[in-house]
Order: C-alpha cells, then structure tokens, then sequence
C-alpha cells in the first residue's frame, strides 16, 4: 500500500470518526489537516454523494404507515387494542403477548418487559396459536415447557402497521413477524445452531382457556393441528381453531409436554435464518391449507411486508392532510389506523366460514362471484353500540365497501340464526351490550346510498329485532332468556323500569339507558320503513321514538330512573355512575336523544336553557380532561366517574355536536377542538384514548373531530347531512370511492387557520355560501372544495353565552 493511499484511508476513517457528513465541512476539515487540494477534492467526493442522498432520504415524503404510532396507549391494552403484523380486518394479528390472563390488561402491554408467546389472534373473545422461538443452550428440553418467555427492551423494537421486529433478549434471537389476511409469516434470526420453536395450544390466552390442543407432523417441515377456545361468559359455545404450520428448515424431532398442550419443535442444527408460516381457518384443516396456498405461496418474507404496507397505506391514505404539527399528523393517522382495527375476517378464502348460531356447528359458504372470490367478507366484532357517531360516518363516507360488507355480513347472521347480531364471536351470538345497535349502522348505509345489500331483507330482520323476540328483548350477555331487554314494558309502558320486575337476566339491565336507546333506534327503523314505504310501520316506530320523554324527570331537569309503579328513584344524583346508566351518569346520559334534540330542549325550558346546561357541564368536564379515565384512575380519584360529559366512552360523546342543533354552532366548533386536543393528542404509551377504544369506535370519533365532520343520527335520516364544525389542519383531502360516489375527492380547506381559532366566520362549498353549516351527503359525495374561514372569535347568535 503507498502513501497516498493510506493517508487517503486515514483521513476518511477520521472524518467518519468526527462525523463530518457535510462536504463543506468535510473540506474544511481537510484544509485544517494541512491535506492538498487535489487529495481533499477527491476524498470530498463520498461526502457529496451522502450529502445528496441524505438530502433525498429528508425531502422525501412520508407515507401514513410512516406515521402511525402503534404503541399509543399500550399501557392500558385489551386483549384485542394492540396491532402490529396485521392486515385491515385481517383474520391473523400476529403480535408478541406480554400478559395473557384474561380480555382486559392483557395482550402487548407496554411496560412489561417479558415476552410470553407470539399469537396469531387477537379478536374479541377469541385467541389462538402462540408460538415461541427458542435457543435450546439457554433452557433444556424439559424445562422449555415450564417458561419459554424473554425479557425484551423496546430499544431493539420495530413496528409499523402490517410488521413487528423484536429481539429474544434471553435467547439472542432477533424476531421479524408479518401477514397476509389468514397467514402469519415469521422470520426468526438464530446466533447459535441448537433452536426449536415451541408451540403452545393450551392454558389461558387473553379471554379464552384454550383447550384439547393437537399437533401433528405430516413431513419434515409440515405440521397441522386444532385447538379450541372453552366457552366464556360472553362467547357460551367453544370454538375450534385449525391451523397449517410450514417452516423451511428441517424439524430434528418434535417433544410434547405431558398435558399434551404444548410442543417443542426441535430444528435441524445451524445458525441463521429460519422462517415459518401459519395459516389459520375456522372451518377445516382443508381450509387452512386452502388459505395458505391461496395467500402465501412463496417466502419472499420481504414481499409480504412490503405488499401489507402498501395494503395499510391505500386505505390511511384516502384521507390526506396538510398543516398542524408532525406529531398532530402522526396520532391523525394512528386514529385513521385503529379505525380499521379489532373487528375480524372468520372466513377462509374461498368463502368457508362457521355458522355456530343454531343448535349443531355448521361449515357454510359465502356468495361467490364469477373468479371464486367471497362477494364479501363474515366478521367477528365487538358491539355496534355507539358506531352511530363513529363508524356509521367515516366508513360510511371513506370506506363504502368497507360498510356495505358489514353489513351483508350482518345480514348473513340472519339468515343463518334468525336475529342480526350487534357483536357477534365465534360465529355466533353474544348479545354484548343493549338494544338494537346494529340498526343505524343499516340503516345508515342505505340512506346514502350503499345498496350492495337486499334492502328488504334487511327491514324485516331489523323489524324483527325491535319487536318481541328480537334482540330488543335481552339484555347484555343474556344467553337463554329474553327478558333483561325489558322491551314488553316499553312497548306497553313507554319504557323501562328499573329495576326491572322481572327479575335479573343479564348485565346492563338499565332501564332509563335501554328506553334512551330503543327510542333512537325506533327512530331510525322508522327512516328505513318511509324509504321502503311502509307507512303504517313508520307511524308506529315514530310513537315509540316520543318514548325517551317518559324518563326525562322535569323536577330535576335529568333523564331519571323510574319504577314499573311509575315512582322516580329516590335519593337521585345524576352524577352517580352506573345507577340506572349503562357505563354512564344521568348527566351523560340525558342527552342521548339525538333524533329529537328540539324536543329534549322543550322539556328542559327552551333551546336557551338547553344551552346553558350542556355548556355548563362541558365547562366542569373540562376541569377533569373531559373523560373518566380508565378503572385505574377512578380508583385513585373517585371524582372521574362524576364527570357530566365523557370523551373516553360512548354514550355522551355525541354532545359537543349538540349545540349546533340548538342554534349554537360556535359552541360546538370550541367545544370539539378542545375535546380533540385535549383527549385525543399525543403519542405515548401511558394514554390515547383515556378509556376503551372499543374496536375503531374512538379511533373514528378522533378522526371525524381532526376533518370537522359529523352525523347526530349517524346519517340514518331521509337525506343525510354532516355538520361542518372545522378540521384542526389546513387542508383536508378525502379521496371517495367511484363505485359508489360520483366525485373524485372533496377537499376542505381553511384560511386563516390555527389552535386559537376554532370559529368558523363563513363557508361555501364550490363557491356557493353553505347555510346553517352543514351539507348534504348527496352534495357532498358529488366532490369539490369545501372553504372555511376561521376566526378566533365567534359570531354573533341568539341565546348567545360565553364558553
């Protein structure tokens, strides 16, 4: 080596050590060092090209994916909040488990520092395979099957929607996991040559006991098996799980622990990479195989993360933002994300799918179109209570054929076990929650106009569901009688007493909060029936919608609970959770009349002192960060559940929009930017949605605040309208759907924009002034520009009161 040369690699070496990334600098430096001209132009040449690239790498733009924060309020996980290797709906959410005891705290729990397994489903009151890689230096043959867990730090993590990269501390094992919608793809990184991945089908996981685990080797690298999830409170019947395992490595032996529940896979020596697919169905083994060779013929690992990245990145990206801040941005499209997370595909590819509503288990199949493919999807999910303010509009609005396979999928269900679900698992009934709340979400989608459905048959099962023997009648989790509804006392009656007479069938046995519900949900039916002309079943759906006045107690200005004999509760405090309010307060709870806000207002004195009363509560719900928190913090400060209005759950989180139907829109423009920068803001593990996200519920709330866009009935009237209450950024872009709308976009844009001006001084859309700031779903979905113009003081408005 002469001279030139090494002096050359010295000087490079150093200016790497001194991180001089820069050319200037970097020529700078070299002059200093006393290097000649033509030496110091030739070693700047690297600096230049780092220079440009790095250059590039920042003007770069960022995709939503790049945005999301996945780990947002992991502190306080369910068993089905957290997502990482997952598709939108996906069948498999493959993540690591850090607690695995029960539905609530369980899952990836960020401040737990030890893995337990890597599972494949992550569904309401469902789970399945969990798997874990493990170094067979560190721990015996034996011994593995009495803890295979690992300490992990979060400094050696990875995730993005549709990918997780994690690093095995105990076993120095680097884990890479993604999927497609029905196969989990994991590759493993193993530093030593003696590995095995042991397979745990047995024990609890999350919210069910997993039993009657099998495994069964069908070739060196081909393994089968099923495993059944035992009946929960919510889910009454067991429910199998089948399952394809494909790793491509050789498989040494293969050992089982003497419950017969779990399964050491053991490799064939050497280091490197090993990677392995599990394809999973609710139907057959046969499926399974179907779904794998359907989705994952090849193992271009790579590939299949980046096709689930741009899987994740069409969907976030139909709505497009500019302004606000970056972290502003980045928890928009963490809302968008988790919007389109929780509820779950139960169908195999091909359409297979478990009916489980009848007396025996059935395997059924899906309408198929002419190539073989389902015409659409079966789901698994949590209840539609409270997805009238949520999901009912932003799916509705930027996910058409997301609404329109719900609801077909809902449908099925009916045709299947006779009754529409409002939270189905394991491919039957749970009867989560109260009242009908698969309605407005039906409803909802007709009136704008998604019409992939039979509209009729879908009238007589929600009729059906809002009469005697429908689901009205059974209250939350009542699995073999249908008396906790309490819905012969309202039809009869005019509401529900509480306590209800009958007895105790069921949890949410709330009398006032089921009248409250049932009469909306009348309401809307009653939309349906004028659509499809039925007259008389209108006017009989519009009498009982009248039925919330019957718990509204004039004397105390609350909704109000009431016995059978017609006697108001005594002592009553409105403030006191739970008493008569399903997860809510009377204060909450009174202004849950969203299809007749003028007439509450009448009951309470006028739409002025409807004003003043909502706004006083938003006032003292501010003082607390508008929610209740999660169990833990009523626990340390019983005042949270005292709270008159909560953002962390959904019965009153429709009311910042109140005002605007009672001639105040500036209230609710202020009142819905603070709640969305003070509830739904920052991105960190300890907080996000300050209570239950609830399955894409919150999430979609956040969103319809952050774009200034909301339905008070959940767009289930004749001719739906949004209100216009102002995005938090500069420019909101929604890209529709063309097999539904007939615009290409509709853009909102602000002038004059920013935190302290939460007004709207005036607005027109396609150059024409809007009135009364809303519009009409049919304009809208025609495309076009939405301009606002924001103040940071409100104009002028009878019965005008200061925030």
């Amino acid at each position: 080596m002469n001279r030139f040369t090494e002096r050359i690699q010295i000087e490079i070496f150093q200016l790497h050590r001194l991180k001089l990334s820069t050319a200037k600098t970097a020529f700078q430096r070299m002059n200093v060092l006393g290097i000649a001209k033509p030496i110091r132009i030739f070693l700047v040449i690297p600096f230049l090209i780092s220079a440009q690239l790095l250059k590039s790498q920042n003007n770069k733009e960022k995709t939503p994916v790049d945005l999301v924060y996945p780990q947002l309020d992991t502190e306080n996980s369910r068993w089905f909040f957290f997502s990482s290797a997952s598709r939108p709906f996906g069948m498999v959410n493959l993540s690591p488990d850090t607690e695995i005891d029960g539905a609530w705290g369980s899952g990836y729990r960020y401040k737990k520092d030890t893995i337990r397994g890597l599972s494949h489903i992550h569904a309401w009151q469902l789970s399945g395979p969990s798997v874990m890689p493990v170094n067979m230096t560190v721990v015996d043959e034996k011994k593995v099957f009495e803890d295979a867990s690992s300490f992990f730090v979060h400094e050696k993590e990875n995730i993005v929607p549709g990918y997780h990269k994690l690093y095995l501390e105990r076993f120095g094992i680097d884990v890479e996991l993604t999927s497609t919608t029905r196969v989990g793809f994991h590759q493993y990184h193993f530093k030593t040559a003696d590995n095995g991945i042991l397979v745990n089908l047995s024990g609890q996981l999350g919210p069910s006991k997993i039993t009657d685990g099998s495994l069964k080797q069908i070739g060196p690298r081909n393994f089968e098996g099923e495993l059944t999830n035992a009946p929960t409170i919510r889910r009454p019947k067991p429910f199998k799980v089948y399952f394809k395992i494909v790793i491509d490595r050789d498989v040494e032996k293969v050992l089982s622990s003497t419950d017969q529940g779990k399964f050491l896979l053991k490799l064939n020596a050497g280091e490197g990479k090993v990677k392995m697919k599990v394809a999973l169905s609710y139907t057959s083994l046969e499926n399974a195989k179907f779904n794998l060779d359907h989705e994952l013929p090849h193992w271009d690992f790579e590939q299949i993360v980046e096709d689930s990245r741009l899987e994740w990145n069409q969907l976030l990206g139909r709505i497009k933002v500019k302004g606000g801040s970056g972290e502003q941005q980045r928890r928009f499209y963490t809302d968008l994300w988790h919007a389109l997370q929780g509820r779950r595909i139960i169908n195999d590819a091909n359409g297979y799918y478990p009916d489980n509503t009848g007396d025996s288990f059935k395997i059924e199949q899906l309408p198929l179109s002419k190539n073989g493919e389902p015409l659409f999807n079966h789901f698994n999910s949590d209840s539609f209570w409270g997805a009238q303010w949520t999901i009912n509009t932003l799916w509705q609005l930027v996910y058409p054929e997301i609404a329109e396979s719900f609801v077909n999928s809902l449908l099925q269900y009916y045709k299947d076990g006779g009754i529409v679900p409002r939270g189905p698992a394991g491919g039957n009934y749970t009867y989560v929650m109260t009242g009908a709340s698969s309605t407005p979400f039906i409803v909802g989608s007709y009136q704008k106009g998604i019409r992939g459905f039979d509209s009729n048959l879908a009238y007589e099962a929600l009729k059906k569901n809002h009469m005697p023997g429908g689901i009205m009648t059974k209250a939350g989790y009542e699995h073999a009688t249908s008396l906790g509804g309490g819905l012969g006392h309202y039809i009869e009656e005019g509401y529900v007493p509480f306590p209800l007479p009958d007895g105790q069938f069921g949890y949410h046995q709330n009398g006032p909060s089921q009248t409250l519900e049932y009469a909306y949900q009348d309401w809307c039916l009653a939309q349906f029936a004028k659509a499809l002309n039925h007259p008389e079943d209108y006017a009989q759906f519009m009498a009982r919608s009248k039925n919330y006045r019957n718990v509204f107690d004039q004397g105390s200005g609350w909704m109000r609970p009431k016995n059978q004999k017609g006697e108001w509760l005594e002592p009553y405090d409105p403030f006191n959770h739970g008493i008569g309010f399903s997860e809510a307060n009377g204060a909450q709870n009174t202004w849950f009349v969203p299809h007749d806000l003028k007439g509450l207002a009448e009951l309470m004195g006028g739409e002025a002192k409807a004003v003043d009363k909502l706004n006083g509560q938003f006032k003292e719900a501010k003082k607390l960060g508008f929610t209740s928190g999660n169990s833990h913090a009523q626990e340390e400060h019983p005042e949270y559940s005292r709270i008159p209005i909560n953002y962390g759950n959904q019965p009153s989180i429709q009311t910042a929009f109140i005002f605007q139907h009672l001639g105040r829109p500036d209230l609710t423009q202020y009142w819905t930017k603070e709640v969305a920068n003070t509830v739904y803001q920052g991105l960190t593990p300890s907080r996000g949605y300050n209570g239950d996200e609830d399955q894409g519920l919150m999430g979609s709330l956040a969103v319809l605040m952050k774009i200034g866009l909301f339905q008070m009935t959940g767009g289930t009237e004749m001719e739906p309208t949004y209100q216009i209450t102002g995005p938090v950024f500069d420019q909101v872009e929604i890209e529709l759907n063309p097999d539904f709308y007939k615009g290409h976009k509709i853009v909102i844009q602000t002038v004059n924009n920013g935190e302290q001006k939460p007004y709207i001084k005036s607005a027109s859309f396609n150059g024409k002034k809007v009135k009364d700031f809303t519009l009409s779903h049919d304009l809208l979905v025609r495309g076009g520009t939405l301009q606002l113009k924001m103040s940071p003081q409100p104009p002028k408005h009878k019965n005008h009161s200061s925030n």
